[in-house]
């Protein structure tokens, strides 16, 4: 089903036990949707992940940012780390969105911030080839160390020049990693990319992939249909 006019609307995604908000946005004529995991302490609303959303919206890719947690789950600091959790979290959103109409044929890709980067990855292992395509954004991949060999999605880790740790952190994930896979290091940015145009050039990054790996795919499903 193409898309011809966009949607953008909140959404209360029902799972068991739960209750999930979040904000969905199909641009017309749509080629893909990123679906974000945030990291620790953040939600739908963070910033940064809006930031490049947008960029994303832009590129013609539809875009769902949702809470990993309920309110009552967030206030219990353990969960914000509970990988588990999260991953399952990511899944069952996953089956929500291949369950609604407008956007259930389009293909899909996670971009997955700090910690939701380690959710991610594991989703996309447990839905193997159904996920085109992966982004991390000063992620924390390792988290998902015992995982990343079975990741068969393209899969792009963007860290800041200036995140020592993170960047030894995430060296180690790629070498885990055995499908196609990029480690992108952006010189002097920090791990917020806070630093002028530094989260500009991760958005132009991340939507370059995305529609590099979702475009082709919607184009192979347009030509199956």
């Amino acid at each position: 089903m193409i898309v011809s006019k966009e949607i953008q609307k909140t959404v209360a995604i029902r799972l068991d036990g739960a209750v999930l908000k979040g904000g969905l946005v199909v641009p017309k004529n749509a080629v893909g949707m990123v679906i974000f995991s945030h990291g620790s302490g953040s939600s739908r609303l963070s910033p940064r992940n809006n930031f490049v959303a947008q960029m994303l919206q832009k590129k013609g890719l539809a875009t769902l940012l949702f809470d990993l947690l309920t309110v009552d789950e967030d206030k219990i600091y353990e969960n914000r780390f509970n990988i588990d959790l999260l991953t399952k979290r990511l899944v069952d959103v996953t089956q929500w969105v291949q369950q609604q109409k407008e956007i259930r044929s389009l293909p899909i890709g996670y971009f997955g911030a700090s910690t939701g980067a380690a959710s991610a990855l594991r989703a996309a292992t447990f839905y193997g080839k159904e996920i085109k395509a992966v982004v991390s954004r000063g992620g924390r991949p390792d988290m998902a160390l015992q995982d990343l060999h079975k990741v068969t999605a393209p899969t792009l880790l963007i860290v800041g020049g200036w995140d020592d740790v993170v960047i030894e952190l995430n060296e180690k994930a790629y070498q885990k990693l055995q499908c196609e896979r990029k480690l992108e290091i952006i010189p002097k940015a920090t791990h917020l990319f806070e630093e002028p145009g530094k989260l500009e050039e991760v958005a132009h990054i991340s939507a370059n992939w995305f529609t590099r790996y979702l475009q082709t795919q919607k184009k192979e499903k347009d030509v199956q249909g």
